[in-house]
């Protein structure tokens, strides 16, 4: 079981859940925290959230190819696993699960997962692969892991909503944690993909946050839905985004259209912009 001095790496279903069912056996409560590695305090501060909430903890790092279309960035997405075990571990992280693809996807596989209206429009309409692969990957690992809570990150919103539907229609039985989004000092959301970021293109990037906190204030007191979502599209362009995939609002528990154009229930206004090759998205509660 090989890893840093503080945390050991296992690569294969089995030894993970040896590892698991000992802590089990011990009447300790697992959390687990799924990831994609190249991990940053957005990361780490879901691994002290599932350790507040269990006795042990597990971090997958999987770059999971079931969701990335062929044009995506799937082989330059960044990779860095001994850092990431590095931070794990100060995090507080007791086991790290890094398996190879052929470990997670076995030869002459076939099963899919769809969940359905969640996962329809926003990220759904704009990368249609991509919510199946999630589905599929989140099922595979909480069934490997067998958690008794998991926490996913607010940013990623639809993703959760896609997870929760997931784990209610499944019965599986795990508790879905949201964590709030960690921002930089400017407000800018975490995400590995800043890295591919200019510098330019950063501050161009520490616009969005801003676009979408005055678009839901607006949202909030009475204005029009459509109309201030148009209006946040055409404020991002004139910011420097070089094209907006979109702006919109839906209801927080669901990810369902309002009707009659205003806000009668917990919502989140969600966007997703690009800067140059770079894909950004982010979202605010109303």
């Amino acid at each position: 079981m090989p890893g840093t001095p503080d945390l050991p790496v296992v690569r294969t279903i089995a030894e993970l859940r040896q590892t698991v069912s000992g802590w089990k056996r011990q009447g300790f409560t697992v959390g687990f925290v799924p990831t994609m590695g190249a991990l940053h305090e957005g990361h780490l501060a879901l691994v002290r959230e599932a350790g507040e909430r269990a006795d042990r903890v597990v971090a997958s790092v999987f770059v999971n190819p079931a969701q990335f279309a062929a044009h995506e960035d799937l082989g330059t997405y960044p990779r860095q696993e001994a850092r990431d075990a590095e931070l794990l571990a100060g995090a507080g992280c007791d086991l790290m699960y890094a398996p190879e693809v052929a470990e997670m996807y076995r030869p002459g596989a076939t099963t899919t997962v769809s969940v359905g209206a969640p996962a329809e429009g926003l990220e759904g309409k704009c990368r249609p692969h991509m919510f199946g692969g999630v589905a599929l990957v989140v099922a595979k690992l909480l069934n490997q892991v067998q958690p008794d809570t998991a926490v996913f990150g607010e940013k990623d919103f639809q993703q959760l909503i896609v997870i929760r539907r997931l784990v209610r229609d499944l019965d599986i039985p795990v508790e879905i944690v949201g964590s709030p989004t960690i921002r930089d000092g400017h407000g800018l959301a975490l995400s590995s993909r800043n890295a591919y970021l200019s510098e330019a293109e950063l501050t161009v990037a520490r616009r969005l946050n801003g676009v979408l906190a005055e678009a839901g204030a607006r949202i909030a007191s009475g204005a029009a839905i459509e109309e201030v979502a148009a209006e946040a599209v055409e404020a991002l362009l004139g910011a420097g985004f070089s094209h907006v995939d979109y702006v919109a609002v839906r209801r927080a528990d669901d990810m369902g259209v309002f009707e009659g154009g205003a806000v009668d229930a917990p919502a989140r206004i969600l966007a997703a912009a690009w800067l140059g090759k770079t894909r950004l998205i982010d979202n605010l509660a109303i």
